[in-house]
């Protein structure tokens, strides 16, 4: 008797890991064979999880797009900080005033680094709702059904959109340091990459990417400004601080097991929209931290670096209180989904154009604020990483890319360096 129910109960679990691995749908762990070639060899594990492998916050309406990409397709290139054995994408319409069509979609890995070029079999046909067509209203954003595909970690994907009919303008991210690609016609499926001999510094429409994986626990957000927008590193190198940081997550041992994602958006601020003074600096921290942060895939702890744009671009703020309140009540936010934030120290910004003693001074005292161990559940000294020991009001010349505000590829590596791995492990917030 004993083994016959046994044997009931194993029955029972296989009839309920087949539904599992047969179900598709974005909700679900189920993965579409989305493929005009045969299915991948490896099937992906019927255990894990979704997690967010790559982000992208959209920051604006692209310029002079005000009918969209009609008939062309964009071939957009991102590098993932985690692999899977399954994948999925999200699309945003936010800044567009009408509904964007995407009639063909595809995802696929790239033969060679920020090449157009897919490699060998691995091109899938994604799906939305089990249909190849999708209209995302003006403002709203998409997720795919899940494809088969096995991603590495550290590995550049191909995510192409055909759009066959006028839109209004094209959300993008102005500041990818990546390469992408535009190609005239539905070429969404095209392996050789030839047809795509027009280059763009942008990512276009893309606004995530999440695998399946049995091996990453969660994600890392990261809500920043250009510097972790990466705005100097160098193009197509994936050198951003956060790119560096994946790297030690990935290799390093004991490390948590979490993905990095970057939500960095250049010129933002935390207690202003940007876009009222310049369109591509993106709505502020404290309007995108849900959209951009907390509703990613799989996220588990979240990291500021945010607050020097609020010094020193219009309108000003002088007085440190107030931004430490902005940034209090961001972290108040990620408290209420139950995650620990950890946040930086504003960064040495001496020798800039915009630089006065008199801004410094209101970086100094946010700092001193973020020191005392009240703004933050635990916060990196990315000040003291970068700063210059006899100058301390400046970056040290190692790591100054140069504007005397930006880090450079050593700088960005300083930053992600400086971060105790065992802060981003935890059960949850401390109470502030």
């Amino acid at each position: 008797m004993g083994y016959a129910l046994l044997a009931g109960l194993a029955a029972i679990v296989v009839l309920v890991s087949t539904a599992i691995f047969i179900g598709v749908g974005s909700g679900d762990s189920g993965f579409d064979d989305g493929a005009p070639q045969a299915r991948n060899s490896a099937a992906p594990a019927s255990s894990g999880n979704w997690v967010g492998t790559w982000s992208a916050s959209p920051a604006a309406a692209e310029p002079h797009t005000s009918d969209g990409f009609s008939n062309m397709s964009i071939r957009n290139v991102v590098h993932t900080s985690v692999g899977g054995t399954g994948a999925r994408i999200q699309l945003s319409n936010l800044f567009g005033n009408r509904p964007l069509t995407v009639s063909h979609a595809t995802i696929a890995l790239a033969a060679a680094p920020s090449n157009p070029t897919a490699a060998a079999g691995t091109m899938r046909r994604l799906t939305f709702g089990n249909k190849p067509t999708v209209t995302i209203p003006a403002g709203g954003e998409v997720t795919s059904d899940s494809v088969r595909l096995n991603v590495p970690h550290a590995a550049d994907l191909l995510i192409t959109t055909y759009s066959p009919t006028p839109s209004g303008p094209v959300t993008y991210h102005p500041y990818a340091r990546q390469t992408s690609y535009v190609a005239e016609g539905d070429r969404a499926e095209d392996t050789s990459g030839t047809a795509f001999n027009k280059q763009s510094p942008y990512w276009r429409y893309l606004s995530g990417v999440d695998v399946w994986s049995a091996e990453t626990e969660g994600a890392v957000a990261v809500l920043g400004d250009s510097i972790t927008d990466g705005i100097t590193s160098s193009p197509g190198a994936n050198r951003r601080w956060t790119d560096f940081l994946a790297e030690r997550l990935r290799t390093e041992r004991d490390a948590p097991r979490l993905s990095v994602l970057n939500g960095g958006i250049s010129g933002n601020r935390v207690l202003v929209d940007g876009s009222k003074f310049s369109p591509n600096n993106g709505p502020s921290a404290l309007g995108r931290m849900n959209r951009d942060v907390l509703s990613r895939t799989g996220v588990k702890s979240v990291i500021i670096e945010m607050g020097l744009n609020d010094i020193i671009k219009p309108p000003r703020q002088r007085d440190p209180q107030k931004i430490v309140k902005g940034l209090r009540d961001l972290v108040r936010q990620a408290h209420a989904r139950g995650l620990k934030v950890v946040g930086s120290t504003l960064t040495p910004f001496g020798g800039h154009r915009g630089y006065t003693p008199r801004m410094d001074a209101v970086r100094q005292g946010v700092n001193e604020q973020i020191r005392s161990g009240k703004v933050f559940d635990a916060y990196v000294d990315f000040d003291a990483a970068l700063r210059d020991p006899a100058h301390p009001e400046r970056l040290l010349a190692a790591y100054d890319s140069g504007d005397h505000l930006h880090p450079s590829d050593n700088g960005y590596r300083a930053m992600a360096q400086a971060l105790d791995l065992k802060m981003l492990k935890g059960s949850g917030p401390a109470k502030l």
